[in-house]
């Protein structure tokens, strides 16, 4: 990686000389390979980390333009903001269950979903997303459901001219591709009518790749080869991209999404 190290710990300790030239009133500490403490709270490096490996000759660039955002006065000023300037800005946003090794469950606005994953919210502001606290949403008087449905509504309006890409395989199975690159194509497999949209076009209930935030591949559950060829490739970004999901597909019904993982997995992860 030009211009960062590629050893976790050297990497870590790069991140904290830069952070120390950006905000020297701050207190940092190193903490383990790929985090660092920040005025005592834990900063987890795992996506920035894959986001320089992406394009490593861009390494330090990427890195302190993730510092101006994560430490902007914007983030600071989201804990306060009020419901109704939040409102149209709440979305929605996919994120593994483990999340919750290192954030406390109870401090952030969610809701259980499928394959090991949950759905956690933000708010969308015009150079960054601020992750959405149980505190707040109890200062703006809505319960979870409500916020859920909000996040829901917003998405769908900010979607309304959803390109998908078609491509056939040469197994003879089909896939749909969302690329919008815009944070939220994986949360895209919370749209309503997303089953109307593709099913025609996938022979009837089919199955939803998200392995990281930025991806989203809908497939047809056939032929058994180019489904295990696709798993194999989610597998390979789930592994290396920035925000990472979850390697497992989602099957997507009529009447709902349901996971693929083993529950017995999905209930080890969770517990």
């Amino acid at each position: 990686m030009a211009g960062m190290p590629r050893e976790p710990e050297a990497f870590a300790e790069r991140v904290a000389t830069l952070l120390r030239e950006l905000h020297p009133g701050v207190k940092i500490q190193l903490s383990g390979p790929r985090e660092i403490l920040v005025n005592g709270r834990r900063l987890d490096l795992e996506n920035v980390y894959r986001m320089v490996a992406t394009e490593p000759t861009r390494g330090d660039e990427i890195v302190r333009h993730y510092l101006e955002q994560l430490f902007a006065e914007d983030a600071v000023n989201a804990v306060t903001m009020t419901l109704d300037f939040a409102r149209p800005r709440i979305m929605p946003r996919i994120q593994p269950e483990s999340i919750f090794n290192h954030l406390d469950r109870n401090m952030v606005a969610h809701v259980p979903f499928v394959n090991g994953t949950v759905i956690v919210f933000v708010t969308d502001l015009p150079q960054m997303t601020v992750s959405i606290t149980t505190e707040q949403t109890l200062r703006w008087g809505l319960d979870i459901d409500e916020v859920e449905r909000i996040a829901r509504a917003n998405l769908q309006h900010y979607t309304t001219e959803l390109e998908v890409q078609f491509i056939e395989s040469k197994e003879g199975g089909r896939a749909a591709i969302v690329s919008e690159q815009d944070g939220y194509d994986a949360a895209r497999l919370l749209l309503d009518g997303l089953y109307e949209r593709l099913a025609p076009q996938l022979g009837g209930d089919f199955l939803v790749a998200t392995p990281a935030r930025d991806m989203f591949i809908a497939l047809s559950r056939d032929p058994r080869e180019f489904v295990d060829r696709v798993g194999g490739r989610v597998s390979q970004d789930y592994r290396r991209l920035p925000y990472p999901i979850t390697s497992d597909f989602f099957y997507v019904t009529r009447d709902g999404i349901a996971g693929t993982r083993p529950e017995s997995q999905a209930n080890g992860e969770a517990a």
